[in-house]
């Protein structure tokens, strides 16, 4: 999970003013996290929080993101999600947005099989995102990091996604003068997951993915989640954007790694 907000930190000063180059200093004093690691830390203490057989996972989602949600309040959330944290009764809004992806990193580390990763990746994108298109782009991403920590390639990883998600027939280069902002996951999960399966090392995933422009936190977030699987993340940067995160919030990534210690890889170099 420290990946994704890593590409979520590095992204962030991108956002509303969008660079359309790999060249770029990674880390700046304007950089910081947003929403998309205080959510993805959310669903990350909900599966700690959560029975062994992950029954109650939707339940113990709602409370984490609430929880967590209220305590960083200004970290940048949309308005239907910001409603849906301050309401007494929140309730699935039919999201079909990018949110559902950014976040959900977690959920790969701990799934012990494809068929719990599909469980647990729907009980925690459909607190709020329930839209056939948020559960997908969700599903998606966590497939990728899932196939990743379990060492399959690149390749295998991008025929998985062709065909069982999105067709992907575009390469970063291609797309890159004239993508835009689009905050839904059809219009940018599938640009996420090119940056990583384009990708030669950790970095360079996030790299690609800022280099494109639109939603430069959340669509460096996706690929710096599932990068984080493939490749692991180099010591200097994991230790840089830790510097980056508030105290609850190293916890909750410190009390994680713990929790799924036995499921790592041997990180590719």
């Amino acid at each position: 999970m420290l990946g994704a907000m890593t590409g979520d930190i590095a992204g962030s000063r991108f956002e509303w003013d969008n660079l359309k180059s790999m060249d770029f200093v990674f880390f700046t004093p304007q950089c910081r996290f947003t929403d998309d690691s205080v959510m993805t830390a959310a669903v990350a203490e909900a599966l700690m929080n959560s029975a062994p057989d992950y029954a109650d996972l939707s339940a113990r989602t709602v409370e984490s993101m609430r929880r967590l949600g209220r305590a960083h309040i200004g970290a940048g959330y949309g308005g239907r999600f910001l409603r849906w944290l301050k309401s007494d009764h929140p309730e699935p809004y039919g999201s079909f947005g990018n949110g559902a992806a950014m976040r959900i990193s977690p959920v790969a580390w701990a799934a012990r099989n494809e068929d719990e990763l599909k469980r647990l990746s729907a009980a925690v994108t459909g607190v709020t995102h329930n839209h056939p298109e948020g559960l997908k782009g969700a599903e998606a991403a966590a497939m990728a990091a899932f196939l990743a920590l379990r060492g399959r390639t690149i390749p295998e990883i991008r025929e998985r996604i062709v065909r069982d998600y999105y067709p992907l027939e575009f390469t970063l280069d291609g797309i890159r003068p004239g993508y835009r902002f689009d905050v839904s996951c059809r219009g940018s999960v599938p640009v996420a997951l090119e940056a990583f399966l384009e990708s030669r090392g950790f970095e360079d995933a996030v790299r690609g993915a800022i280099s494109v422009g639109g939603d430069s936190d959340t669509i460096a977030a996706v690929p710096g989640g599932i990068a984080e699987a493939y490749y692991g993340i180099p010591e200097e940067l994991a230790a840089k954007a830790r510097t980056y995160l508030t105290d609850d919030l190293l916890d909750i990534l410190d009390r994680f790694a713990e929790f799924v210690g036995g499921r790592r890889h041997s990180a590719r170099r």
